[in-house]
């Protein structure tokens, strides 16, 4: 279950960093995946023809390791701040049906809101997936946007985190 814990743009800080426990990717994931996203390439679903391949075996989609690993970072709920989008999205190795994957995640940067620097901020974590070999499956720079302690956010300004103008949710 997750906590509820709140923390504003000065509450982070350069260089911290969370790690997850470990996921196991199962053949579960990849076919309900390929389901909700019609994206049955034979990479991810067809075992015969994966054994004709280099990489014999088969992989998970990129868009599920991405869908995975994000929601293995969310432990925890703060309403002070919401997601503005992913930068950067590498996927570096294969992640096969039984891989099992770690996140760690690590705050690369901050900076004031361009629109609103004196109420919100920006706050830049890097996202790096291994596998259970230890190697680099997969990275990605995850966006916030992070209310500033003290400043009055108005919900309905078209900056604000998750107004309908924004384009941030939350």
């Amino acid at each position: 279950m997750s906590e509820v814990v709140e923390s504003y743009f000065e509450d982070y800080e350069v260089g911290s960093t969370r790690r997850t426990t470990g996921r196991t990717i199962t053949e579960a994931d990849i076919v309900i995946h390929a389901g909700q996203t019609g994206d049955f390439f034979p990479h991810h679903v067809d075992k015969e023809w994966c054994a004709t391949q280099p990489f014999k075996r088969r992989m998970a989609h990129g868009t599920l390791v991405v869908s995975i690993a994000v929601g293995m970072t969310a432990g925890t709920i703060n309403p002070r701040a919401m997601s503005y989008g992913y930068d950067r999205i590498r996927f570096v190795k294969p992640v096969f049906v039984d891989d099992t994957i770690v996140v760690e995640a690590e705050v690369v940067a901050k900076q004031d809101h361009p629109k609103s620097p004196d109420r919100l901020g920006r706050v830049d974590e890097r996202v790096t997936v291994r596998n259970q070999h230890g190697e680099v499956v997969m990275s990605l720079v995850h966006l916030y946007v992070v209310e500033k302690r003290g400043a009055a956010v108005d919900p309905q300004a078209s900056d604000a985190p998750g107004s309908s103008g924004s384009g941030l949710t939350r």
